[in-house]
């Protein structure tokens, strides 16, 4: 056996024992969170707007008098604070209406099977690699902080890491309307890939932008119809108000840059220069758009919590499905390391890290890509070609 092949299998190994002691820990944390208080997650606040909503009509589901009188009802103990209100969009609301009708413990663990099959599909659409490997890539997954963190908190954000898998799937396969409306739950928290429909529409992706424009602008008209106009302004006291909460910045560049102008001007910028980067690599392959609007948008979010960024984790798949450049995965692999010990030494390496990883992807746009071989799926369509 030759000796490249020894030190990947010893690598493969390693990874794989790693990946497996990872995930079997964030796993006992978690049901301990849950033994601790079954109450202390994001789903309780999802059920109990899905129950105000169904008694009071969707554009009472911001009211923080009858959140805590159905939190009260719900006997969560919980007491409504900065962190600890229904604020969410109402699709939230909504997908949390089924759940009603189950006990609370049945509801919870049936929705985080959901979110652990959202993990798993967005696993088998965006992973690279192929055999043991990309086994590992799930495992991985399982034992990184932002996923298991988001599933103790029951977050939506698997679903719309899912929704994105989906959609890149689809434009991969030439699906290019499909891979837009795929897109539509980014209404359950639109931070996390804001930047895809116009990355796309950069990109030349057209009909992927008019399916997205067709999902996201449907659930945004039902939304508004839903809400009323004092629904829709309580909401916008809502999101204000949580603008304002120093927490929810810690992770983006108002860390480095403060809460002022300098940091909302950088923000756009930066999301700018994402739309500008999708459309220079407009002609290679699918995974560009999706890339530069998650990496660029971790960046231009003026909002990020650690569970939100599981997102840079897909990103990083996508970023090695590319073939960026051999040694890739090595700043892959730092990125995700720097959001692993976040809790340890603070949100500067993150935020660090994203700035260099959206360097590094800028230097491999104005790099000319080398000639690719055409993918396996394409071959029995060019020789029929021929053919005829």
């Amino acid at each position: 056996m030759p000796a490249s092949v020894r030190w990947r299998n010893l690598g493969t190994a390693a990874g794989g024992a790693a990946a497996v002691l990872f995930a079997a820990f964030d796993l006992y944390q978690w049901a301990l969170a849950y033994r601790g208080d079954r109450f202390h997650n994001d789903f309780t606040f999802y059920v109990a707007a899905a129950h105000i909503g169904l008694a009071h009509g969707w554009g009472s589901i911001y009211d923080l008098a009858l959140q805590q009188a159905q939190l009260d009802a719900m006997g969560s103990r919980i007491t409504i604070a900065e962190l600890a209100r229904f604020i969410s969009p109402p699709p939230v609301a909504w997908l949390a209406v089924p759940f009603t009708a189950l006990p609370y413990e049945a509801a919870y663990w049936t929705w985080c099977a959901l979110l652990l099959a959202a993990l798993a599909g967005a696993w088998w659409l965006a992973a690279p690699a192929a055999g043991r490997a990309r086994v590992i890539y799930l495992i991985a997954a399982i034992g990184w902080l932002p996923v298991i963190y988001g599933l103790q908190l029951a977050q939506p954000a698997l679903f719309v890491a899912l929704s994105v898998a989906a959609s890149y799937a689809l434009l991969r396969a030439n699906r290019p309307l499909l891979a837009g409306v795929a897109l539509a739950a980014l209404a359950l928290k639109p931070q996390l890939a804001f930047l895809i429909p116009i990355t796309l529409l950069a990109a030349r992706r057209d009909r992927a932008f008019l399916g997205s424009v067709l999902s996201l602008g449907a659930l945004a008209a039902l939304s508004a119809l839903a809400l009323g106009p004092g629904g829709l302004s309580e909401y916008q006291a809502r999101l204000q108000f949580a603008s304002g909460v120093p927490v929810n910045r810690e992770l983006t560049l108002a860390y480095f840059l403060g809460a002022g102008p300098v940091t909302r001007v950088a923000q756009i910028a930066i999301g700018v220069a994402a739309v500008a980067l999708a459309y220079r690599t407009r002609g290679r392959g699918p995974e560009w758009p999706y890339i530069w609007a998650l990496v660029g948008g971790a960046l231009a979010t003026p909002y990020a919590h650690l569970d939100d960024l599981v997102m840079l984790g897909l990103a990083g798949w996508l970023v090695i499905r590319a073939g960026v450049a051999g040694w890739a995965w090595i700043y892959v692999l730092g990125l995700v390391l720097a959001i692993e010990g976040e809790p340890i030494w603070g949100p500067a390496p993150v935020v660090a890290g994203e700035v260099v990883s959206l360097a590094l992807l800028c230097a491999a746009a104005f790099r000319p890509e080398p000639a690719r071989a055409p993918a396996p799926q394409e071959q029995p369509r060019r020789q029929l070609t021929m053919l005829r």
